[in-house]
């Protein structure tokens, strides 16, 4: 059964950097394309990025320059590099795969 962990969320102030790294287990060849969403209190799950099995990207126009995706399939694992973070990014940032999420991370940029 394959199942996704988020992990590297916190506590950061505005303009400071996280980054979240998503490991996929179970028996998989590939870990495939993947994606990440979040979502903020009272608001609805939206898509952040997303990462094809080539290591192509595309992001959020809300997150463009600030946010880098990348994957290392050795590991297993994609990772979200946030820099130039605001308080508009505080939310659970969740990854996706095919149909399955994880249980997401908790982001809160706050001073």
């Amino acid at each position: 059964q394959v199942q996704l962990v988020e992990s590297g969320g916190g506590l950061v102030q505005p303009g400071g950097s996280l980054r979240l790294s998503c490991a996929v287990s179970g028996t998989i060849f590939s870990i495939g394309a993947m994606d990440w969403y979040r979502q903020a209190p009272g608001k609805e799950r939206e898509f952040v990025a997303m990462i094809s099995v080539g290591g192509i990207t595309n992001y959020a126009d809300s997150v463009k320059g600030r946010f880098t995706m990348s994957r290392d399939n050795t590991k297993k694992s994609v990772y979200l590099q946030m820099n130039s973070l605001k308080p508009e990014d505080t939310a659970v940032y969740y990854c996706r795969r095919a149909s399955i999420w994880g249980q997401g991370t908790q982001v809160t940029v706050s001073s």
